[in-house]
């Protein structure tokens, strides 16, 4: 059985050009560009809550990355260093060559240097930080929306809860259909070339992570602003469209979560511009409510219908501890 310092040497050690100091050491040491924020963010991927016992390990190596890519792609920075702690039940090579193998393929798509962690025994758990560049005063955040701003949307909505609700029989979908909702559950795609594109259009941004509506409420509280969403604006697959009048689907549309997708406002005046911005980044986007002012301080989404009637709300998005 290989010991831990073989571990990280053989599968967690690569070449990072832009450290002054990587893997090997106490600590990394890395020197930021003039005139850059350092944004940093971390996740923790525990098995059984964040993915399901028995899941592809290299799609684990992938998500654990790509979650992390995805708050960056949030705060519109550009991502150049990242550090990974695992617990391992036991040193099996076979398990850990495949996370790697997902982990660093992301990882070299985005330019990204891997500059140290932890390896220790354990139950299966993840937990990633990452650190990126965004120029002082363009980083993207929570508390920037305006009322009258337009409301967006990257990609489709829920497709990976869905696959959630079909794992845990609370659906049925055919095997081709878990098959492609699964491919969005265990392989987000991060939205970074669209954050990256978004500094000086959007005026807050998300990554839709614990589901549609408790994400904006996010930007609402930090805001203190409230939002309208049209349910018939939303995007969505061709296959959760199938499913849409089952509550299971309607639920993952909106409070779902795992979609990776961005949540952001911008001016009316700005939407020229969101349009050019996705188009660069070569990802759809959906223009899908508007921001208002907090009625009598109520920092709330609705979500109305085509008639622009409020929809009940029983869906609060994804809570760790409930």
């Amino acid at each position: 059985m290989p010991a831990e310092f073989d571990l990280i040497r053989h599968y967690f050690t690569h070449a990072a050009p832009r450290t002054v100091l990587g893997v090997g050491d106490d600590a990394a040491l890395i020197k930021a560009d003039n005139g850059q924020l350092l944004a940093v963010a971390a996740d923790m991927l525990v098995a059984g809550r964040h993915f399901f016992k028995g899941a592809d390990a290299e799609s684990i190596g992938h998500k654990a990355l790509a979650v992390n890519l995805s708050d960056m792609a949030a705060m519109g920075a550009t991502p150049r260093w990242v550090t990974l702690g695992i617990a391992l039940p036991k040193a099996d090579t076979r398990w850990v060559a495949a996370f790697s193998r997902g982990f660093m393929a992301l990882a070299r798509k985005h330019g990204l240097a891997l500059i140290g962690g932890d390896t220790t025994r354990g139950p299966l758990n993840i937990c990633v930080q990452i650190i990126g560049e965004v120029p002082a005063r363009q980083a993207l955040r929570r508390d920037g929306a305006k009322a009258g701003d337009d409301i967006w949307v990257s990609g489709t909505l829920g497709d990976a809860a869905l696959a959630v609700a079909a794992k845990t029989k609370r659906i049925k979908l055919k095997p081709a259909e878990l098959k492609q909702a699964q491919q969005r559950l265990d392989w987000p795609v991060p939205r970074v070339a669209l954050g990256l594109a978004l500094r000086g259009v959007a005026r807050s941004a998300i990554d839709v992570s614990d589901g549609l509506v408790a994400d904006l409420g996010h930007i609402c509280e930090r805001s203190r602003v409230a939002a309208v969403v049209a349910l018939e604006r939303l995007p969505v697959s061709a296959l959760l469209r199938r499913y849409l009048q089952s509550p299971v689907a309607h639920s993952a549309l909106l409070a779902g979560g795992d979609d990776y997708e961005l949540l952001f406002t911008a001016a009316p005046a700005k939407r020229t511009a969101v349009e050019r911005a996705a188009l660069r980044a070569r990802v759809k986007v959906a223009r899908i409510g508007r921001v208002i002012l907090a009625p009598a301080g109520v920092c709330s989404v609705v979500v109305v219908d085509r008639d622009g009637l409020p929809l009940p709300m029983k869906q609060k998005g994804f809570d760790h501890f409930d």
